[in-house]
């Protein structure tokens, strides 16, 4: 890689490159170490994608923020290993695969089971690596030779032995309950995969007529009359009055003709629509339960398609709201609608395919969730498991605490599907591990195996030990399980999170650990730490969606700023718990951070090959260990030494704290700031390449801004990775000394590098120049033209201003420095702070007028800040409480503000003379 950097900073003429490279020689794989490493590895695993799926926003933050913690760590010598991969998302995958057969006119019943399957494998071959060649595009430094996918083989015996252990152990049972079924997929979700939405709906009072009293009726209220035809009961709070005559007694079911008894529950809410609640076991979670207190019957009047099915007399084959429509007229043309109601309803959804979801009583497999949940509760409670931000800790334990039991079957066809096979001849279920010969109850040989597969969730939920090859104890457990840390959203806290934890803390409890002693609970979790990131949402804090319009492709965003600049937009933004409204015209500006940064690079190689064409060398490979110049540098290096020490400190410690928005401007600070708006323009004094130069000061100045330079851009490495890279390289001159920065050390502070009275000093220096600045344009001085000016202050400042007097002449454009014993100069022509005054003799016509009123209001500041601070110093409460450095630091405020409000005074009297 030469000098010779083009002269515009183009990122699509290096990123595809830089990726195409860390692929290709695989920088980023990390082979198992044949003994236990000194220290723990860093291990993280990316939440699998569906493997459907298209990067996002939301997938880009949470790629950028493991990217960042990942080349971090790797930089800080940490083994540091991110495994990639996908997940087979059965109902996302079956709905694309159905679709497209939908397109050739067919189904997959048509094609039959074994073949659908097959076709879902071609499809998943063929678009399943989109996500992740977007990735790689992106420049992800995972661990490419790792990539897993949840129905790899290896993965399946996973899914297998732990479906078939918790069977063995009593916590997996299958039984008929009320399910969230979605008609459209023709399965059963979980409660997480339903949306629920307010709508506006009716409440239909209907009359039930009474049997032992003809000519009498007993209303009831529902929002669903078409579950009515499989109604068992109504009923009714014991102690509400107004029911108490019917205790016992029976009631026609209209349309049905079926008579149906009147019960008593004190489930039953007497101020809700009648009062009388019509009893549907087989469509209602709460009918179910009150169904089972009471003994009744459930009639199932839906098929798989929410259509009426035989149970539903005259309406079978209808759909559910066509029959809606005709029992409501049926009703009518009775006598028997009473009323129809408006009702704000919540209706739930299949976050998939967006149909409403139907209460069915269905046969399902299921998990005991308490005993799992209990080892997961305590993980967290003894502190093995910590979140970040820490509120999370609270949420997990909510709904940990009010879990229910896990609906593991799906009624698809894509899946690991569940090892259970059903006997033909006793009717009993055999589990097992691998497919069996014979039924294990009766040794018939008529068996088929179970047709619904395993809920996406069971096999994702085993992934943090399983991609280490359990069941089996493999030196891969030992080394990287427990994995360090989990970067995820809240959206899958109780889908994923909740679930590996389950999982991990149940089954790694059976493992040994490396030396064979026994595993406990602090081993057995899945991860150390759980970081929860925030939503991005658009510039104006709305959630994306496509129905609003407002969803940012991040591939589009990438290819109009560069990938560098997305992430650095992202990763400035991502303060915990705060969410990212993101806008492009902070990533126009983080492309501008880029281009500074390439202009500087520029810049510095230019002076580098000019030294060396005078006979000055200085190689960049020497530069690594050094800390800095000497004792007697000039100023300006001392002190931009120093401020990459104290950056490099306070950006380990941010990222330390998952706080990347702090880490990430704090870099940005340094480079453009302190780095490019001062340095590169003090450290000009000193690059003279001239015949009779001072070339070992010239070396010495070269010396640290390449040193620097260079470390800076290592700071920066982990958030822009490829502009980094290009530098780093080109700063080598190709000659580097590893094949990539981010296998180069991450800056780490170095104690003898600080000096705060150096940065101090600047600090004065700056704030000179600034003012010197602003005096110009009070003057209206012409941008070319130098300026005399004249300084008063402490002895410090004097003698500072005297040693940098080039420093001050070069960046303010200034001819000469005269340090004044006393004023001669008129009010328009000074400026003044708390620690000097500068003043220039340059004419200028005052406008007076406009001149006091700059100089009134600047009067009322101080005096504002004067009263405030004397209002305080008087308070004997105040002084008592507060802190000793806050009682110091408003004296200090009170005696400047007094000081610029008597100079201030004397300019307003000097100006009126003159007027």
């Amino acid at each position: 890689m030469s000098h010779d950097l083009p002269k515009a900073y183009d990122p699509t003429a290096i990123e595809d490159r830089w990726a195409e490279y860390w692929v290709h020689e695989r920088l980023f794989d990390v082979p198992t170490p044949e003994g236990a490493p000194a220290a723990s590895p860093f291990t993280i695993l990316l939440p699998p994608p569906n493997v459907t799926g298209r990067l996002h926003m939301g997938h880009m933050l949470n790629q950028t923020e493991m990217d960042i913690l990942t080349r971090w760590r790797r930089m800080l010598g940490d083994l540091a290993l991110w495994l990639p991969g996908t997940d087979h998302a059965g109902i996302a995958t079956q709905m694309m695969v159905e679709r497209q057969l939908a397109s050739e006119n067919t189904t997959r019943q048509e094609l039959g089971r074994e073949a659908f399957v097959d076709r879902v494998w071609q499809w998943k071959q063929h678009y399943g690596g989109a996500i992740l060649d977007q990735m790689k595009r992106l420049g992800a430094s995972v661990d490419w030779s790792r990539e897993y996918f949840t129905m790899d083989d290896n993965l399946s015996v996973a899914v297998r032995e732990a479906f078939v252990r918790l069977h063995e152990q009593g916590l997996i049972y299958r039984g008929a309950y009320i399910v969230n079924w979605c008609p459209v997929q023709q399965t059963a979700i979980s409660d997480l995969e339903v949306v629920h939405e307010e709508q506006q709906g009716k409440l239909w009072e209907i009359r039930y007529p009474v049997v032992e009293e003809p000519g009498q009726f007993l209303t009831i209220a529902t929002t669903r009359p078409e579950t009515m035809l499989g109604d068992v009961a109504v009923a009714v709070n014991p102690e509400d009055e107004r029911y108490k005559h019917l205790h016992g007694k029976r009631l026609r079911l209209p349309l049905m003709d079926r008579e149906i008894p009147i019960i008593t529950d004190a489930w039953v809410s007497a101020d809700f629509g009648t009062g009388a609640v019509k009893v549907t076991p087989a469509h209602d979670p709460n009918d179910f339960t009150l169904g089972q207190r009471h003994g009744l019957p459930s009639i199932n009047v839906m098929d798989e398609t929410a259509h009426i099915n035989d149970e539903g007399g005259a309406y079978a084959g209808l759909d559910r709201y066509e029959a809606r429509k005709r029992i409501l007229a049926d009703l009518e043309a009775q006598g028997l609608l009473v009323a129809a109601k408006d009702h704000t309803n919540s209706i739930g959804k299949c976050d998939r395919c967006k149909s409403v979801v139907e209460p069915r009583l269905s046969t399902q497999w299921f998990v005991k969730i308490q005993p799992l949940a209990d080892k997961a509760i305590a993980a967290v409670e003894q502190g093995y498991i910590k979140f970040s931000p820490e509120q999370y800790a609270k949420t997990y334990f909510e709904w940990m605490r009010n879990i229910h039991d896990w609906c593991i079957s799906r009624q698809l066809w894509w899946g690991h599907r569940i090892p259970a096979w059903h006997c033909g001849t006793c009717k009993q279920i055999t589990v097992a591990r691998e497919t069996p010969a014979h039924c294990s109850h009766c040794k018939s040989t008529d068996l088929e195996q179970e047709k619904d597969v395993l809920d996406t969730w069971f096999s994702s939920g085993l992934l943090p030990c399983s991609v280490f090859g359990w069941p089996r104890h493999t030196h891969d457990l030992d080394i990287f399980y427990p994995t360090q840390l989990l970067v995820t959203g809240f959206d899958i806290l109780f889908f994923w999170v909740a679930r590996m934890i389950m999982l991990g803390c149940h089954f790694m409890l059976d493992m040994p650990m490396a030396d064979g002693s026994e595993r406990t609970l602090k081993d057995a979790v899945p991860f150390r730490e759980v970081y929860i990131h925030a939503l991005v949402r658009d510039a104006d804090r709305q959630k994306m969606s496509k129905t609003k319009g407002n969803v940012i492709d991040p591939i589009e965003i990438v290819g109009k700023y560069g990938t560098d600049a997305v992430r650095f937009t992202l990763a400035s933004m991502a303060s915990p718990g705060t969410d990212i409204a993101f806008s492009e015209s902070r990533t126009e500006g983080y492309r501008a951070f880029a281009n500074k940064i390439w202009n500087a690079a520029r810049f510095i190689f230019m002076n580098v090959d000019r030294a060396a064409d005078s006979g000055i060398f200085v190689d960049p490979r020497t530069l690594v260990n050094s800390f800095g110049p000497d004792e007697n540098a000039p100023i300006e290096a001392r002190w931009i030494v120093s401020r990459l020490n104290n950056t490099a400190a306070e950006v380990n410690r941010a990222l330390g704290e998952y706080r990347f928005h702090e880490a990430a401007n704090l870099v940005y600070q340094f480079f453009w700031g302190d780095f490019c708006d001062w340095y590169l323009e003090i450290v000009k004094l000193r690059l003279d390449f001239g015949e009779y130069a001072d070339k070992s000061a010239t070396k010495a100045a070269l010396t640290t801004l390449l040193s620097t330079f260079e470390a800076a851009v290592r700071l920066l490495s982990p958030f822009m990775p490829f502009l980094t890279e290009e530098l780093w390289h080109a700063v080598y001159d190709g000659k580097t000394p590893a094949k990539s920065i981010a296998l180069s050390r991450y800056p780490q502070p170095l104690e003898e590098a600080l000096d705060a009275s150096v940065e101090g000093e600047m600090v004065i220096l700056q704030e000179l120049i600034v003012t010197v600045r602003a005096l110009r344009k009070d003057l209206d001085v012409p941008e070319r033209e130098l300026v005399a000016i004249q300084i008063t202050g402490s002895e410090t400042v004097q003698q500072l201003a005297e040693i940098n007097r080039a420093i001050i002449e070069r960046l303010a454009r200034v001819s000469a420095i005269d340090f004044p014993a006393t004023w001669n100069l008129g009010p328009g022509n000074t400026r003044t702070t708390a620690s000097f005054t500068v003043g220039s003799s340059y004419k200028k016509q005052i406008d007076v007028a406009a001149e006091l009123e700059r100089l009134r209001k600047k009067l009322d500041q101080y005096e504002k800040i004067l009263t405030n601070a004397e209002r305080q110093l008087g308070n004997d409460g105040f002084l008592v409480k507060a802190p000793e450095n806050i009682v110091a630091g408003l004296k200090k405020q009170a005696s400047e503000a007094a000081m610029l409000r008597q100079e201030t005074l004397d300019a307003i009297e000097k100006l009126k003379q003159l007027a």
